[in-house]
C-alpha cells in the first residue's frame, strides 16, 4: 500500500486537533487587558499542547520519510496514535479551566503517555514490516529520548497529586527534550 493517504489523513487530523484546541479558548466579553488575565492558564496549556502536537507531527513526518510501504497493521497503529492525539484538546481544556489542578494534570500526563506508547507501537509495526536492516530501525534502536520520556510521564502522573507543578515541569522538560526535530533518522539517511 502507498503511504501518501496515511500521511495526508494524519496531517488533516493533526490540523483539526490544533483547531479544536484554539477554539476552546473563548475571547473575553470585556475589552480590557485585565479581562485577559483569566485566560492565562488556558493559553499556557494551549501553548504546551500545541508544542506537543507539533512535535508529533514533525517526528511522524520524519518517520514516514523512510517508510517505503504500509500495511493494514500500520494503518490501524496510526489510527491508534491519532486517537490518543485527539484526546489532547480535552486534556488541554481541562487543565486550563482548572488552573493545572492535580486530577486534570494527571489525566493530561496519561494522555501524553498513551500518545508516546501509540507512537512506539506505530514505529515498531513499521520496523516489523521494513525489517531490522531498515533505516528506521537503525535510527531508533537505542531510543534514549523515548525511554526518558516514558519514565517522566509515568512519574508525572502520580506526582500530580503531590504537586501539579512538578508534573507540569516534567511535561515541559519532555517537550524541550523533543522540540528539536529528531535528527536520528536524518543521520541514517545521510
Amino acid at each position: 500500500m502507498n503511504k501518501s493517504r496515511l500521511e495526508a489523513f494524519s496531517d488533516g487530523v493533526l490540523a483539526i486537533i490544533i483547531t479544536i484546541m484554539i477554539l476552546e479558548i473563548k475571547a473575553p466579553e470585556d475589552d480590557s487587558f485585565e479581562s485577559l488575565k483569566h485566560l492565562i492558564p488556558a493559553f499556557l496549556s494551549y501553548v504546551l499542547s500545541f508544542v506537543y502536537v507539533g512535535i508529533y507531527w514533525n517526528n511522524h513526518h520524519h518517520m514516514l520519510q523512510v517508510v517505503k510501504r504500509v500495511n493494514g497493521s500500520i494503518l490501524w497503529s496510526n489510527l491508534f496514535l491519532l486517537f490518543w492525539l485527539s484526546l489532547i484538546p480535552f486534556a488541554t481544556s481541562w487543565i486550563g479551566e482548572h488552573h493545572f489542578s492535580a486530577v486534570p494534570m494527571s489525566v493530561y500526563g496519561f494522555v501524553l503517555l498513551m500518545c508516546a506508547v501509540a507512537y512506539n507501537i506505530l514505529q515498531n509495526k513499521i520496523i516489523k514490516l521494513e525489517g531490522k536492516d531498515s533505516v528506521l530501525h537503525r535510527a531508533v534502536e537505542k531510543d534514549f529520548k523515548g525511554k526518558i520520556s516514558n519514565f517522566c510521564y509515568l512519574s508525572a502522573i502520580p506526582l500530580a497529586f503531590v504537586s501539579p507543578w512538578i508534573s507540569g515541569f516534567l511535561y515541559i522538560a519532555i517537550a524541550i527534550l523533543w522540540i528539536v526535530p529528531d535528527r536520528r533518522i536524518e543521520k541514517q539517511i545521510n
